[in-house]
């Protein structure tokens, strides 16, 4: 066996190069996630925050750890677990607990299991609730010493992901009164950050690290200890009590998912993830003073993406289009105004993502507004085409369109430098993100020989955005009586495709290129780009045929999903980011473009992968992604160490499937919801969706799958909507090969 040499790989291949790359570093582990508004925590099966070195525990706001350990100890030792489960909506986190044995020298004091502990923790207005219910099930009083040990190092987000720094602020802890603490950070950017801890009833000691109460129980009786931990700063000093802020929090929740179409089907297992999916969406979904918006991710990404939004907004908009409002109006708010070569910002150009950390604020990560994207200003438009022909909604268009306008201008200036009609990037410092589409690892942009390419770089997905965005904006622009620039960008959106194919496809590999390096050279590489090219409607039918065929063999369906690199690529791996692993969203817009060139058979696999997996996860909940290992019999699927969960677009992808299956068209001029050539995986005999709204009517729907077909059925309207039914002629028909191409969007 032939053993590389180190001197093998150059050091411009490695991740040294890449400041952001997100290290791991132990072992992987069952975290609980709970969030609410700019706040989320990361604890562990018992609750506990810090009980494992290294990992990303905490309590955190505005990318900053207000609380790095939260410990309970019961006479001094860790209790037992017993149980662990977060709530169906993401409100709340309860765990069961009980102590184990404890001695008093070599004699068992107390007997394990006699003391139950319920430990109840949830997220509300900046602050973290929590309650122990203690439980004495002995037939005798006991009493014991019940602790709580805590501390904080007020980390930057990107600290605690591994950025080393040669100073930092400074910071105390101060006990005030009997049953408060403050931990303080003094930082470098002159702010000062304040985690306040307080404790109902007052321990029976209080340092600055531990709380200790000394409780003594008669046989049967209970007893609570409440912390609550204050992480921002509201308005009110005098936070609600335990239960009135739980009642809030579960009401907000519900407020935000009242919006969105319900899901019902015949499989528990999918309505298992599915509900999943729901609760996960609308705890990232973040009320921001221009609307709702999709954080991107646990623990990473939990703040405003430009790119992580719009497609998740686009996944979700026939679900709940209110979505789609929140993220174009808070990105049109934020839309580069000028030229910054440290944040890479040019005028028109769309947000990559902001940060609100010590790090962020001082210039020490280039993230504080960065604009390091060549996709977010294209799915910008695009999407913002998508919301006004889904639901009417001309007005937010108008509102909209200094921002289109501005946007628009970008992609046909700054992002195309050379001016040869490419969409592309180039970072403008060092310190900027290498790859700036959402394949964005160091090493995913390369060449079939291995190497890395040069830029400036124009990805083929890329291309496929600006290409649907010019259609669909063009119909928008006609409405808002602009007719010179609909026609203008009618004709842009033709010539492109012309000029995409004749550059891009790739006939000795039978698919799309990945990009074109700085040089024009085609990086001739099988990857999963192609299959986002499907979905924009730029490629040629008979290409796009080939395309989702080679898409659907083993060299790319591992029978979970589809690899982002196909096996035989140089760079293949299928434990990497982006070189062979398999991304959620990435299968569902692949998925809506085998569906839009009438490939509704291609559908059902990628939809049945993804729903075999989720069904291996835990809590039915798909990940940002997953390794690519090709699927064994009786064996799940394997996880990828470091990978967020939940994720906004992997949270949505299972709207994306459904979507494509059913067809679902939206036509507010004639008040229409059409099914185009709906269909049903083979695991689903039936689906039931209800409030699915047009405007100011909604319809309950019942879809039923009768082999290769299905009939559907209305439950009952409110207003007034037609509901269309469309078979495209067939198979043979839909699947016909050919030089045209799908119109844009239906």
């Amino acid at each position: 066996m032939e053993i590389a040499s180190p001197t093998t790989v150059s050091p411009a291949d490695t991740v040294q190069d890449d400041a952001f790359y997100i290290p791991a570093t132990g072992p992987t582990r069952l975290s609980r996630i709970l969030k609410c508004g700019d706040s989320f925590a990361v604890l562990d099966s018992h609750g506990d925050i810090g009980a494992t070195a290294g990992a990303p525990d905490g309590l955190f706001h505005a990318d900053t750890r207000y609380l790095s350990r939260f410990e309970l100890r019961i006479a001094g030792a860790s209790p037992l677990l017993l149980g662990s489960n977060v709530r169906d909506d993401n409100t709340v986190l309860t765990v069961d607990l009980t102590n184990p044995d404890i001695y008093a020298g070599k004699t068992i004091a107390l007997e394990k299991d006699t003391l139950h502990v319920v430990r109840t923790v949830f997220i509300w207005d900046g602050r973290a609730y929590h309650r122990f219910g203690l439980t004495n099930h002995a037939d005798r009083p006991i009493g014991l010493e019940v602790s709580l040990l805590f501390a904080n190092d007020f980390a930057d987000l990107f600290e605690v992901r591994g950025f080393e720094r040669k100073r930092r602020g400074t910071s105390r802890s101060d006990v005030v009164g009997d049953a408060t603490v403050m931990l303080t950070y003094d930082g470098l950017d002159e702010r000062q950050r304040r985690t306040t801890i307080a404790f109902d009833p007052a321990p029976t000691r209080l340092d600055k690290s531990r709380a200790s109460f000394q409780l003594a129980f008669e046989a049967g009786q209970s007893r609570s200890i409440f912390a609550v931990v204050r992480c921002a700063d509201p308005e009110d000093e005098r936070p609600p009590v335990f239960y009135r802020a739980l009642s809030q929090a579960r009401r907000g929740l519900q407020r935000a998912a009242s919006r969105a179409t319900t899901i019902e089907t015949s499989n528990q297992i999918f309505n298992e993830m599915i509900c999943r999916a729901v609760s996960d969406l609308y705890m990232l979904v973040t009320d921001t003073p221009q609307g709702p918006y999709p954080y991107a991710g646990i623990p990473w990404y939990s703040t405003t993406f430009g790119r992580d939004g719009l497609i998740t907004a686009l996944q979700t908009l026939w679900l709940d289009p209110a979505i789609a409002r929140g993220v174009l109006r808070r990105l049109a708010a934020f839309q580069a105004k000028t030229r910054d070569a440290e944040s890479d910002a040019e005028p028109g150009k769309i947000l990559h993502e902001m940060r609100g950390g010590e790090l962020a604020a001082l210039g020490e990560i280039p993230f504080g507004l960065y604009y390091g994207s060549v996709d977010s200003t294209p799915l910008f438009v695009l999407l913002a085409g998508l919301y006004a022909e889904r639901t009417g909604d001309d007005e937010t268009l108008k509102e909209l369109w200094p921002a289109i306008d501005a946007g628009l201008q970008w992609i046909d200036g700054p992002g195309d430098p050379d001016r040869d009609g490419f969409t592309e990037y180039h970072r403008a410092t060092e310190r900027g993100l290498a790859n700036q589409g959402w394949k964005d690892s160091h090493d995913a942009i390369f060449h079939a020989d291995g190497h890395l390419a040069d830029g400036p770089i124009a990805l083929a997905e890329v291309q496929g955005y600006v290409y649907a965005a010019k259609l669909l904006i063009a119909r928008g622009a006609a409405r808002l009586g602009h007719i010179h620039l609909a026609s203008r960008l009618q004709k842009e959106a033709t010539e492109l495709a012309e000029r995409f194919e004749a550059a891009f496809w790739c006939p000795e590999i039978g698919t799309y290129a990945l990009a074109l390096d700085g040089k024009k050279t085609p990086l001739r590489v099988r990857t999963s780009n192609a299959g986002q090219v499907l979905f924009t409607g730029i490629a040629r039918r008979d290409r796009a045929l080939a395309v989702i065929d080679g898409l659907l063999r083993p060299p790319f369906f591992s029978g979970w999903g589809i690899r982002t690199v196909s096996t035989g690529e140089r760079r293949y791996n299928p434990m990497s980011y982006h070189n062979g692993s398999i991304w959620p969203h990435d299968n569902s817009l692949i998925a809506l473009g085998f569906a839009r060139y009438g490939r509704k058979s291609a559908v059902e696999p990628v939809f049945t992968g993804l729903f075999d997996a989720a069904s291996y996860m835990d809590l039915r909940r798909l990940p940002e992604l997953f390794c690519g290992f090709q699927r064994r019999r009786g064996r799940g699927p394997t996880l990828y160490p470091v990978a967020c969960a939940p994720q906004a677009w992997a949270s949505a992808a299972p709207f994306l499937l459904l979507h494509a299956s059913l067809g679902l068209e939206f036509d507010p001029e004639h008040r229409q919801i059409r099914l185009r050539d709906p269909q049903l995986p083979a695991f689903l005999d039936w689906v039931t969706l209800r409030n699915l709204r047009l405007g100011d009517a909604s319809v309950d729907l019942k879809i039923r799958r009768h082999n290769t077909t299905v009939s559907v059925e209305i439950l009952g309207t409110q207003g007034t909507l037609h509901v269309v039914v469309v078979y495209s002629g067939g198979p043979g028909s839909a699947e016909t090969a050919g030089t045209s191409r799908p119109g844009p969007w239906g």
